[in-house]
């Protein structure tokens, strides 16, 4: 009995915690970096139509999970809703497409903080800044949920107020109070722009924004360790929306307005090239000399909450499938402060792997990063299709929808239209390699569709699960954790 009462996580997380947990998910290197190579590409308008089409998908999105993580709060959300409500095969793969996501993703961050760190101290070998930051991002997990909880949420907020404190310099330069000169909205009528390149250039930056809108789907797995999930979900819903509209378009709005689309500068859409972070020219413009070194620190804090997201993530999901029976049990196993702790060392080993084989193998390296491409858009189909799965078996078993603490807006139009735009973003990863029948960058870009297809055919065919009849759905309700 002693063993049982460690099997809990515990439910620690505050509404401050889940909001900012969601809301510093999805700002990082995507708006302070690559958003600048999205406006290079599509120009300042197709930059922003793509930015604000996923922003509107993503918040349907939430607002499906929302409705699942209310009725139901488990950590390692969405792999256990496709479990009950649609197919096992189908939980499974989403499982463990997700874990290998962050794990992967944990890798690239770490190899980031030491590219970042190597902007003040060149001398120093890399692989020294990122064992420091993983071994401080292990034991940052390894305290406690509340102690991963705290530290995003002030990461997020130095991350949160470096944007605002950018919207308004960005807006005095626009109209001329610094920098000199106002440059008005010029940048919008200038030689091709707003729109360049029609629509296949405004898919492809439809990825761009895809990736940097990862994150958000978090608000889910925190939702087994959040003190009150039916108050603190919806609201953390609610406000991360409008903060990551807010955000993300009003920052390429004024990137737009201040640096021409044609800016060699814009070209830049990884760390190395924080000298040329679209944040760093527009401060620079703006007439404020520190800029570079201002917006490295921001970066390196954005970074480490990449990497802090991610082990957290990653962390619970191997929990959660050891629990639904995909993962060795050991993984399931959780110490007396909440922590499931093999499944934490687990993924802090494979995080390990993979940033070694970033140093001597860069094949395998490019081979695993590119694999985890699109694994974040296979888990928002799975999250759009279990929801109407969800939504139909609850009205057929005879429920009312009255008993649901919190509704998804516009029912069926939202996932619906997620389910749509998602599997357009997928297809239109790489429409060129198609066209030139390029197969090894076909290969490499889509990656992630056969490895998810592998897992879910070896389910499928090794437990001969069929997709569950909606009677069948079980919609009952457990209470997890501690209070």
């Amino acid at each position: 009995m002693a063993e049982e009462q460690h099997q809990d996580v515990h439910r620690s997380l505050k509404t401050r915690h889940l909001s900012m947990i969601a809301l510093g998910g999805s700002i990082g290197t995507g708006l302070f970096v690559a958003s600048g190579s999205a406006i290079s590409t599509a120009g300042p308008g197709g930059a922003l139509l793509a930015y604000v089409g996923i922003g509107i998908m993503v918040y349907f999105l939430m607002t499906s999970l929302g409705e699942m993580a209310t009725y139901l709060p488990v950590s390692g959300s969405f792999s256990t809703y496709a479990t009950k409500f649609v197919d096992p095969a189908l939980g499974f793969a989403m499982g463990w497409n997700y874990w290998f996501n962050w794990a992967i993703t944990l890798a690239v961050d770490i190899s980031t903080a030491a590219i970042v760190m190597q902007f003040w101290l060149p001398t120093v070998p890399g692989w020294v800044f990122s064992l420091i930051a993983l071994v401080l991002i292990f034991t940052i997990n390894a305290l406690s949920v509340r102690s991963f909880g705290e530290t995003e949420y002030w990461l997020s907020l130095i991350k949160v107020v470096t944007v605002l404190v950018f919207l308004v310099i960005g807006v005095l330069t626009i109209v001329g109070i610094m920098g000199g000169h106002a440059t008005g909205l010029s940048n919008f009528s200038y030689k091709k722009a707003p729109f360049v390149g029609g629509i296949p250039t405004i898919l492809s930056v439809f990825v761009v924004a895809g990736f940097s809108f990862q994150g958000t789907e978090l608000i889910g797995i925190t939702a087994g360790e959040s003190a009150t999930p039916e108050k603190s979900i919806p609201k953390a819903i609610k406000q991360v929306f409008w903060r990551i509209l807010l955000f993300y378009i009003l920052a390429i709005f004024v990137i737009a307005a201040i640096i021409p689309y044609t800016s060699k500068d814009l070209l830049g859409s990884s760390a190395s090239d924080i000298a040329i972070s679209p944040f760093t020219l527009v401060f620079k413009r703006a007439g404020l000399a520190a800029a570079a070194s201002v917006m490295n620190a921001v970066i390196l804090t954005s970074v480490l909450s990449a990497a802090n997201s991610g082990m957290y993530a990653s962390t619970r999901m191997l929990y959660s499938l050891s629990l639904q029976g995909y993962a060795p049990k050991t993984f399931g196993r959780v110490n007396r402060r909440g922590i499931p702790i093999m499944a934490l060392l687990g993924t802090t080993v494979i995080g390990l792997l993979t940033f070694l084989s970033s140093l001597f193998g860069q094949r395998i390296y490019i081979f695993l990063v590119s694999a985890s491409g699109l694994t974040g858009f296979i888990a928002w189909l799975g999250i759009a299709i279990s929801h109407l799965r969800f939504r139909r078996a609850f009205v057929k078993q005879g429920h009312q929808l009255s008993e649901l603490r919190y509704h998804a807006k516009w029912f069926p139009f939202g996932p619906w239209f997620a389910f749509i735009l998602c599997l357009v973003v997928i297809i239109g990863q790489d429409l060129h390699s198609f066209a030139t029948l390029d197969w090894q960058a076909i290969g490499v870009t889509y990656m992630s569709i056969p490895l998810f297809i592998v897992l879910y055919v070896y389910y499928k065919i090794r437990y001969h699960t069929k997709m569950i009849p909606l009677d069948k759905v079980d919609l009952t309700r457990h209470h997890h954790g501690k209070d």
